[in-house]
C-alpha cells in the first residue's frame, strides 16, 4: 500500500484546511485509514480514523467537533477536514493504513503503512 498525503499549509487560528490521502496498491488489506500528527519534540499522536467497510469514524478528544474524517471509495482517498484550527494543531500530519482491530486503532504501532507527512502550521 502506498499513501500520498497532501493539503497542508499555513492558516490563521480559526481557519480551515482539508488534508487528502490517496491510497494505491493492496488497499483491500486495510481495515482502517487514519490520521496522526507529530509536533516538534512530541510523540506522534492519534487524530482520527475511519473504518474501510462501513465508514465508522473515531476521533481524539482534542479534535472532536472540529475535525471530520471521510473517504471516497471510488478515488481510494481519505480526507481530514479541519475547522476552527488552533495553534496547538500545528504539526506534521501523517495518514496511515491499519489491518488491525478496533481496540488498537489509536496505537500508531498498529498501522502498517504511512504516507510522507504534510505540515500544518496554525499561526497569525
Amino acid at each position: 500500500v502506498q499513501l500520498q498525503a497532501s493539503g497542508g499549509g499555513l492558516v490563521q487560528p480559526g481557519g480551515s484546511l482539508r488534508l487528502s490521502c490517496a491510497a494505491s496498491g493492496r488497499t483491500f488489506s486495510s481495515n482502517y485509514m487514519g490520521w496522526f500528527r507529530q509536533a516538534p519534540e512530541k510523540e506522534r499522536e492519534f487524530v482520527a480514523t475511519i473504518r474501510r467497510n462501513g465508514g465508522h469514524t473515531y476521533y481524539a478528544d482534542s479534535v472532536k467537533g472540529r475535525f471530520a474524517i471521510s473517504k471516497d471509495a471510488a478515488k481510494n482517498t481519505v480526507y481530514l477536514q479541519m475547522n476552527n484550527l488552533k495553534p496547538d494543531d500545528t504539526a506534521v500530519y501523517y495518514c496511515a493504513s491499519s489491518s488491525g482491530i478496533l481496540s488498537t486503532i489509536r496505537n500508531p504501532n498498529q498501522y502498517n503503512y504511512w504516507g510522507q507527512g504534510t505540515l500544518v502550521t496554525v499561526s497569525s
